[in-house]
């Protein structure tokens, strides 16, 4: 928890700096839903074993569902701008079979036990900042040094 909270520190102080993210191939409403699905999809493919985090994943959801609905509303909202209604739809039905495929074999540099873990701390926590850091380092490259999630 003591990590957790320091992760939660460190993602508000950058947050208030406005510090651009490494993950900016979407908007922050994206990368909140992408987290999101890469979530949801490697808890169903680590549900087999002791490495299971599908309880975690459910908690995670829940204490976050104001925050990842308003990012999946936002991001509707703008798609439909930028595409119309119908447009839209396929395009977030494209982000979301697009994120399914690429994480449906597992996420690229962590395994069930790592992913595990981090879902768990996610799940404490109720700050939308801490979903924006966690989306940044978890969906981009893999960190070299200093990122929360890069001694795992």
């Amino acid at each position: 928890m003591k990590n957790l909270r320091n992760f939660a520190l460190a993602a508000s102080a950058a947050a208030m700096l406005c510090v651009p993210t490494s993950a900016s191939a979407g908007t922050a409403d994206e990368q909140i839903r992408k987290l999101d699905i890469m979530l949801m999809v490697t808890s169903l493919r680590c549900r087999m074993g002791s490495n299971d985090f599908q309880h975690h994943y459910r908690k995670f959801s829940a204490n976050h569902l104001s925050t990842l609905n308003g990012a999946a509303r936002r991001m509707e909202q703008g798609m439909v701008k930028r595409h119309g209604s119908k447009g839209a739809k396929r395009k977030l039905d494209q982000i979301s079979v697009g994120m399914a495929n690429q994480y449906g074999q597992g996420h690229p540099w962590l395994g069930c036990a790592e992913l595990k873990e981090i879902t768990s701390d996610l799940s404490q926590s109720r700050d939308p900042t801490v979903l924006a850091q966690a989306a940044d380092e978890l969906l981009g490259p893999r960190p070299l040094s200093g990122g929360r999630y890069a001694r795992r």
